[in-house]
């Protein structure tokens, strides 16, 4: 779907969309059409019982007096409610609602005197950011069932209101991210025939024309820097493991980057812990923390971030074959730690284990946050409205919980203890990659704390967030593209110069 801006004039057809507040007369131009159709606005809304409630709408076909296929009066709330947020979920409902009609253009006006304490240019803008991220599909391999959605799909949608340029500035950044929400989602929603580790990471290195320098390093070179853990996972596999290195210098050459880690198990089969045939094919998802790293570093260089940055991807496969690792294995990481391998469903926490030595050795971050479908345990705690959140440090804490609360990407801290690393203390090396059935997600995240040198860290656990979670507003993809929009409004917030 195309997204514009415009200077406010009715359209000669298609859907026309207008706003109305709470408890509010009709202003602008909806009082304007209200004139023009002879009453019919305050008529329907009337018989509608329609006040302005929140995301509510009322559809008037082809009402006399306006050249409008239809006219939508969308419900905003009441004025000292409305935010960004607020506005990015109509405009999400609106592009819902407009989809499921035969209108495949569609003009939508804003000119309210006041829409609370957002800008009338913001407003517009997190209307359209909010559609475009609704209007996202993944339908490739759909053959009939698309040809035929194709025939009414909205394709145009056309914002209007007091400040069109200023809007269409303020939009441009939002649509950067937006595309970076967009792409982690594609890698989520990829089968794994289709996007294994070779071709994960070429699609990484597409970022290249974005102006991010792209490296891939390969089991030979993985090797070399003794990487077991990572490599240990792999081995079942005949798909090749991949170490993704993504870089944006958008900063002062100098400046230390900030640095994020992706979990990419591109498929877990759980390995010789098989898990349970029921449900295993959701396990393509379980790179969700690698496509939220891709879709990031996409965003943060589309637009144009001035932050140094770095993205890593550590891209496996875990198969059951003969040359799979067995539980009861000792892998050796490549800080020299050693791990015996109890469950080799526990996989997740052995590739980010070698990634997180390897960015803390070659880049020296600021910080470092990893992000991973790592545990089902934490979504016996949190559901899946919140990440678990996992942190070293309080000020990094509070700055990740900070930003998702604004773009409503939302992370709760858990408790980390050395009660609980005591949980993980192996008899047979130094530790082992499994506590007891108690404290899942958080024995896992003192797994990783073992491999952080003692600078900011952060890890932040979205198995509930990354796929399958509830159809929103915004999002009625399976996978969510979680994370892109918490950790850019982090860098723009807090990092950027």
């Amino acid at each position: 779907m195309n997204v514009s801006f415009a200077d406010i004039a009715l359209p000669k057809n298609g859907a026309l969309a207008l706003f109305v507040l709470e408890g509010k007369p009709l202003s602008g131009t909806a009082a304007d059409v209200d004139k023009k159709t002879a009453g019919a606005l305050k008529r329907a809304m009337k018989a509608a019982d329609f006040k302005g409630a929140k995301g509510k709408i009322v559809d008037l076909l082809s009402p006399k007096g306006v050249s409008a296929d239809r006219v939508l009066l969308v419900g905003l709330g009441k004025p000292a409610d409305l935010t960004v947020n607020v506005f990015e979920t109509l405009g999400g409902t609106l592009t819902g609602y407009l989809d499921k009609t035969p209108d495949k253009i569609a003009t939508a006006i804003l000119d309210l005197e006041k829409t609370g304490s957002v800008s009338a240019e913001d407003a517009a803008a997190h209307l359209a950011f909010g559609a475009k991220l609704r209007a996202y599909k993944f339908d490739k391999y759909q053959t009939k069932k698309k040809k035929e959605a194709d025939k009414t799909r909205l394709t145009k949608l056309t914002f209007m209101s007091q400040e069109t340029a200023k809007a269409r500035r303020a939009f441009g950044p939002l649509s950067k991210i937006a595309d970076g929400v967009c792409l982690a989602r594609d890698l989520v929603n990829e089968p794994a025939n289709v996007l294994y580790p070779v071709e994960f990471a070429a699609r990484a290195k597409e970022l290249s024309k974005l102006g991010v320098k792209v490296q891939v390093l390969g089991e030979k070179e993985m090797t070399k820097l003794g990487m077991g853990a990572l490599l240990g996972v792999g081995q079942g596999s005949i798909r090749e493991s991949q170490l993704v290195v993504m870089q944006w210098q958008g900063g002062a050459p100098k400046e230390k980057p900030v640095a994020f880690v992706g979990k990419g198990v591109c498929f877990d089969t759980g390995g010789i812990s098989l898990k349970p045939g029921a449900g295993m094919e959701d396990m393509k998802g379980d790179m969700g923390g690698a496509a939220c790293v891709t879709g990031l570093m996409h965003a943060l260089a589309a637009r144009k971030a001035k932050v140094n940055a770095i993205g890593i991807l550590g891209l496996v496969e875990n198969m059951p074959d003969a040359n799979a690792q067995r539980p009861g294995d000792i892998v050796t990481a490549a800080d020299g730690q050693t791990i015996e391998v109890i469950n080799t469903d526990a996989e997740g926490r052995l590739v980010l284990a070698d990634a997180l030595w390897y960015a803390q050795t070659k880049f020296d971050p600021k910080f470092v946050i990893d992000l991973a479908t790592l545990t089902g345990a934490i979504m016996v705690a949190l559901g899946q409205d919140y990440a678990g959140l996992f942190s070293n440090n309080d000020e990094l804490s509070e700055r990740l919980t900070a930003s998702g609360q604004r773009v409503d990407e939302k992370v709760w801290r858990m408790p980390m203890g050395e009660s609980y690393d005591k949980m993980i203390n192996s008899t047979f090396a130094d530790m082992k990659n499994v506590g007891s059935r108690y404290g899942g997600s958080i024995t896992a995240a003192q797994f990783l704390q073992r491999f952080i040198d003692g600078r900011p860290w952060a890890h932040i656990d979205i198995a509930g967030t990354a796929m399958s979670s509830p159809p929103s507003a915004i999002n009625t993809s399976w996978g969510s593209g979680y994370g892109v929009r918490l950790l850019d409004r982090l860098v723009a917030d807090h990092y950027e110069q």
